[in-house]
């Protein structure tokens, strides 16, 4: 078997894109905050029994109480807090803007309630109504109109509170950007990878945020049987790995409480929830977040922006790649990736070629200049050159015969 005929090898994984320096901190923070929570909640379940156990025995002295009763309310108080403790760890990813807004509006809806309440106390009075089973409906009224109310308020506090600015200690609704908006990264501008050249020219002059569910993404891409795919998401990893290192870049990682969707849907969720901006080289994303409002920054029309301008008469060097479509024609390409079809430059395939700009043509697919080439000015490099490979070649050149061993040279007779 040929040796060109074997696979090649996977490049070895990323270390630091898998393991990341900057992560250890967060993981040891986590780690210490679920110790914490965990004795939280241990405290919590002693407390509640030992209150219960408490409350109980001074009781006793007035009530009797037998083991059986005793030992009901023990396991009463511990089904509580095991039910309390479900409740929390079935609801991990709190908001703290989202319980204040049920606690205001539980308290709105009870005020309400309260002067609904006294109305009824007031038209009941003025009725008459003194029957107890009068008396039962009006108190049934009463509560069913306050839980009725208290829900409405919570409802409308919790999908509004967007919508007004309301500071409390701690709390902040309708969270106004102060300074530049950050910047989210997309799959697509992490696998691209001019983003970490742009962020360290320091012109950059904003935080880059990558979700976690962008990483998850990249670690699919990169576990996947598929090479090319595989070569993507590690590329991706690598990026983010460097960008972290990068000095003059401030980059964190972000870890929202998002309903599992596609990644485009929780970037632009996640961006317009947290008034940011998306980095992405992806039209059809750009597209449906300019629908929901979303700021977004295309690295394509960012590139485009900063090419040089180039238009008739300038000149232009470029390598020629290949023979045009057209006779005589030669195509070639400039670093920016803008084509250039040279009259004249077919037979020149490899060399650079010097030409003058004659028109310039938008496409769908990018920038076309059209050009001429231009014979190369006499004293410079590139005349001396040329008339050094121009040289004709000299085939007819006579042979001189070989003296025998024994002759002497000519020169010493």
């Amino acid at each position: 078997m040929d040796a060109r005929d074997l696979p090649e090898p996977d490049p070895p994984p990323p270390v630091m894109a898998h393991r990341p320096a900057p992560r250890r901190a967060g993981e040891s923070d986590e780690r210490r905050s679920g110790f914490l929570l965990v004795a939280v909640r241990l405290i919590f379940i002693v407390t509640l029994v030992s209150v219960v156990m408490a409350t109980v025995a001074s009781a006793r002295s007035t009530a009797e109480f037998g083991p059986s009763t005793v030992a009901g309310f023990i396991i009463a108080a511990a089904g509580v807090a095991l039910v309390v403790l479900l409740l929390d760890a079935l609801t991990p990813n709190k908001r703290l803007t989202s319980i204040v807004g049920i606690y205001l509006g539980i308290c709105l809806g009870l005020v309400v309630a309260l002067a609904i309440g006294s109305i009824i106390d007031i038209v009941a009075r003025a009725w008459e109504v003194n029957s107890d089973t009068a008396l039962l409906y009006v108190g049934l009224t009463k509560i069913v109109v306050g839980l009725v109310l208290c829900y409405f308020s919570v409802s409308f506090v919790l999908t509004t509170k967007d919508d007004f600015r309301l500071v409390i200690p701690y709390v902040e609704f309708a969270k106004q950007p102060r300074g530049v908006r950050p910047i989210v990264l997309d799959t697509s501008t992490l696998i691209d990878g001019r983003i970490e050249s742009i962020a360290a020219s320091r012109l950059l002059d904003a935080s880059l945020v990558v979700p976690r569910f962008v990483l998850d993404e990249l670690q699919q891409l990169a576990d996947s049987a598929d090479r090319q795919k595989r070569a993507r998401g590690r590329r991706g990893l690598d990026v983010v790995a460097r960008l972290q290192a990068e000095p003059y870049a401030d980059v964190r990682i972000e870890d929202p409480a998002l309903e599992r969707k596609p990644v485009d849907r929780m970037l632009v969720e996640y961006a317009h929830s947290e008034r940011l901006r998306i980095a992405t080289t992806d039209s059809a994303l750009q597209r449906v977040a300019e629908i929901s409002g979303v700021p977004t920054i295309n690295l394509h029309d960012f590139a485009a922006a900063l090419r040089p301008t180039i238009g008739p008469g300038d000149p232009v060097d470029v390598e020629i790649s290949r023979a045009g479509e057209h006779p005589g024609q030669g195509v070639g390409y400039l670093p920016d990736g803008t084509m250039v079809v040279l009259e004249g430059a077919a037979e020149m395939v490899g060399a650079v070629v010097h030409g003058i700009v004659v028109n310039s043509v938008q496409t769908a697919a990018g920038r076309i200049l059209f050009a001429r080439t231009e014979p190369a000015r006499a004293g410079t490099a590139e005349s001396m050159a040329e008339a050094a490979t121009a040289q004709p070649r000299v085939t007819d050149r006579p042979v001189r015969e070989r003296a025998g061993p024994g002759a002497r040279n000519p020169r010493r007779a």
